[in-house]
């Protein structure tokens, strides 16, 4: 058994909880949903259930006994899309009872794939995602380059070593697929989503070719946008929206698509150690969905998309709010160069602040109001506005 490893979301979700009636915690399974919630309940009056337990989902076959029952604790339900028809009795228990903090509701699937939740508990609910740790988060414990190998799942990441870290994330996908996919209410011939996730594996950091990707995979368009649309519903992929800006250029319109945990992607590729990632082809885009992962969740006020132009300039990662824009380039280099490309979007766009993240020792500036760091220093700097980083500044 671990430590407890402290979440970055923790302080948001204590506020949520003092001022919302019901608090959601979402994000894919086995990435700490109930465990975090387990902490934050230690010292509140409360209940917790797991409905994926049979027992404990038939404590809620005459709900309004039950909440009358517990109406001063705060009840925790795990598991919330298993009972997604379980929203509209939520609602009505809240609107008779409107205090904050009295539902905590855990799921592995999107609001969107919850549907009820957004039509019946509108103006009732504070959502919050979590994701597998974030390099942050895992600092004390891990390296980053333990956290991409293995991905962020904590069973991954914590595991005592690469092999049994490896054969957690293959039993993982099988589960997905042979049980979590099915309890959803999808019906997905296995052989076929498998195929479909080992090709995005092949994919991954690329733009999105529709008819090729269902052709390899032996399915319709319609189909595969379908599947598509479960996977990133169920927190396994992204897909990450061109930028809509007003160069006078002519920009590539598809998203690009990532397998959001580097240790599935990994796994799905047989990639097992370190120094096999090193070596293989997909290094290069496997590092840059890492980074983007780590910084996107950080950040996650921030509208995130990527740049691409017809004559190949790129950004990988556009990051905008209220107007202002911060950039970032995925560098899998010790001595990171930024294509000409880059250098020229970046004086045209004037953004907030721009970064080249590469496994650098330290920060430095490559050109004026262009830095390059490790994502272990990225979360320090970007606090920073005036475009000079701390660790800059010391030196």
């Amino acid at each position: 058994m671990h430590d407890y490893i402290q979440r970055i979301i923790e302080k948001e979700l204590r506020r949520s909880l003092t001022r919302s009636p019901a608090v959601a915690i979402l994000g894919p399974r086995q990435c700490g949903k109930s465990t975090t919630a387990k902490m934050l309940l230690r010292n509140i009056p409360s209940i917790y259930l797991d409905l994926q337990d049979r027992v404990d989902r038939n404590k809620l076959a005459e709900p309004e006994l039950f909440f009358d029952r517990y109406r001063d604790r705060l009840v925790c339900l795990d598991e919330i899309q298993l009972l997604p028809d379980f929203f509209s009795v939520l609602r009505s228990e809240i609107d008779k009872d409107r205090r904050p903090g009295r539902f905590l509701i855990l799921g592995s699937a999107s609001r969107d794939l919850i549907k009820q939740s957004t039509e019946s508990l509108a103006g009732r609910i504070s959502y919050t995602d979590l994701t597998p740790f974030l390099l942050k988060e895992v600092a004390n414990v891990s390296s980053w380059s333990n956290l991409w190998l293995r991905g962020g799942f904590p069973d991954s990441v914590l595991a005592d070593n690469d092999l049994n870290s490896f054969d957690w994330r293959l039993d993982f996908i099988r589960t997905f697929m042979e049980r979590d996919i099915p309890s959803l209410g999808f019906n997905i011939p296995i052989p076929v989503i498998e195929r479909l996730w080992l090709l995005l594996a092949h994919y991954h950091g690329q733009t999105i070719n529709y008819h090729k990707l269902a052709a390899a995979a032996d399915i319709s368009i319609p189909t595969l946008k379908k599947y598509l649309a479960i996977l990133e519903q169920t927190y396994m992929v992204r897909m990450l929206p061109p930028t809509e800006t007003n160069l006078k250029k002519r920009l590539i319109k598809s998203p690009k698509i990532y397998l959001r945990d580097s240790g599935i992607l990994h796994a799905l590729l047989e990639i097992e150690k370190y120094d096999y990632l090193l070596g293989n082809p997909i290094a290069g885009a496997s590092w840059e969905g890492f980074v983007i992962e780590n910084i996107i969740a950080q950040n996650n006020r921030w509208r995130p998309s990527f740049l691409r132009t017809s004559n190949g300039a790129e950004i990988d990662l556009v990051l905008e709010q209220a107007g202002q824009l911060r950039l970032f380039e995925c560098k899998l280099s010790k001595a990171p160069k930024p294509s000409r490309g880059f250098h020229e979007l970046v004086d045209f766009m004037q953004p907030e602040s721009a970064w080249v993240i590469a496994p650098v020792d330290e920060p430095y500036e490559i050109k004026k109001g262009v830095f390059v760091c490790s994502p272990k220093h990225l979360d320090m700097e970007l606090r920073f506005s005036d475009n000079t980083p701390p660790l800059l500044k010391r030196a």
